[in-house]
């Protein structure tokens, strides 16, 4: 299988914006395990902004522009050691690539990401994405890592597509506000109903929250690759989604 794996700002980090070391170790050990397996693994991976703001000991996710990219451009640094680390350690290699909107919406540079794709993925490395935060303006934004992750499995003909959040997956109602919500274990179809109840940002720290996540589903499931919403608290449950086992919530690919 080809597998694009997304992780959340939530899921990687601690609420003080460091690392959460044990998960991110966890994570990479998975995902090395399943690349081990004949699988092929491109992670687009969240936290350079909560990364830096942990780093430069910042007491808030900050609001303008400027301190942003300047939190980014430390935390993708702090990022990518740690996963060079850790895959290392596995007999793994990386490659980093960071994206704006133009770099995916002009057809010459999308090929050109494809292409590169394509080659790491034959040369065996784990292409590590992310959005290019320190130079992203509204004007270029791809806006948030679910819808991006989408645009990767779509890119590299994934199939599955698989979001780890801070949540189990999709309910009836924010479970957050409605105890007696039900987590839904199918969706064949993203209906009205599902938006309406998808409410608004996810966690303090991350830029997405469910609605996004139906986003991504839309965009990847119109283009027949399966997308799963799971939680992220512990990264092995990938070998069960890979196996097959019903965690979270899994969207239908739409037929071709």
């Amino acid at each position: 299988m080809r597998i694009v794996v997304k992780v959340g700002t939530s899921t990687l980090a601690h609420g003080t914006g460091r690392l959460n070391i044990r998960r991110v170790e966890l994570l990479c050990k998975t995902l090395a395990d399943l690349q081990n397996a004949g699988h092929q693994v491109v992670l687009v991976s969240s936290g350079a902004i909560g990364m830096g703001v942990g780093k430069l000991l910042l007491q808030s996710r900050p609001a303008d522009i400027a301190t942003k990219q300047a939190a980014a451009a430390v935390g993708q640094c702090e990022l990518m050691y740690t996963y060079d680390k850790l895959f290392t350690d596995y007999n793994h290699t990386v490659a980093q690539i960071l994206l704006t909107a133009e770099d995916v919406n002009d057809p010459e540079r999308r090929h050109n990401i494809e292409r590169t794709l394509e080659r790491l993925l034959e040369l065996g490395a784990i292409p590590i994405i992310n959005e290019n935060d320190t130079v992203s303006t509204a004007e270029i934004k791809v806006g948030d890592n679910d819808t991006l992750s989408a645009i990767v499995a779509v890119s590299v003909q994934a199939d599955l597509l698989i979001l780890l959040s801070d949540i189990n997956g999709l309910y009836t109602a924010d479970p957050h506000t409605h105890p007696d919500a039900k987590l839904i274990s199918v969706v064949e179809h993203i209906t009205p109903e599902m938006e309406a109840a998808a409410g608004g940002a996810g966690s303090r720290q991350g830029t997405g929250g469910m609605i996004t996540k139906l986003g991504a589903a839309k965009m990847a499931t119109s283009h027949g690759v399966p997308m799963i919403i799971a939680n992220g608290e512990d990264p092995t449950r990938l070998y069960d989604i890979v196996d097959g086992v019903t965690v979270g919530t899994l969207f239908l690919a739409k037929e071709m």
